[in-house]
């Protein structure tokens, strides 16, 4: 399963990086939206990992272009210490799929993703 991770934290996109691997995920990394965009342009990950607050292009407009002129279904989970209630929903009226609040356990995000993943499966 391939993973694109979106983070401006240097140091949490490595540790992410690394955990998701050991997992067993193929991870492409973006360290910020203009990135992820460069990489969307490319390829369409099985799901994506996006920080909220990044610089050049924000997490909500890369749910934004993914669902809207992408069309795409791929699974969207959103990690932010902005858990303001506004911007939880406007993740979620967007089209992510899951929210996770900053700072927690990459071992929560593993298990996330794969509930998830199994859920897109069943459904599939």
């Amino acid at each position: 399963m391939k993973v694109l991770l979106i983070e401006d934290d240097l140091l949490l996109l490595k540790t992410l990086e690394f955990k998701l691997k050991k997992e067993g995920f193929e991870v492409e990394i973006a360290k910020n939206g203009y990135d992820a965009l460069e990489s969307l342009k490319n390829d369409i990950p099985d799901l994506i990992v996006t920080d909220i607050m990044m610089p050049f292009v924000n997490g909500l407009e890369i749910i934004s272009m993914v669902r809207n002129e992408m069309m795409s279904n791929v699974i969207i989970i959103v990690l932010s210490a902005a858990g303001l209630e506004k911007v939880v929903l406007e993740a979620f009226e967007l089209g992510a799929d899951d929210f996770i609040s900053k700072p927690f356990s990459p071992n929560e995000l593993i298990m996330r993703i794969k509930k998830l993943t199994m859920r897109s499966r069943i459904n599939a």
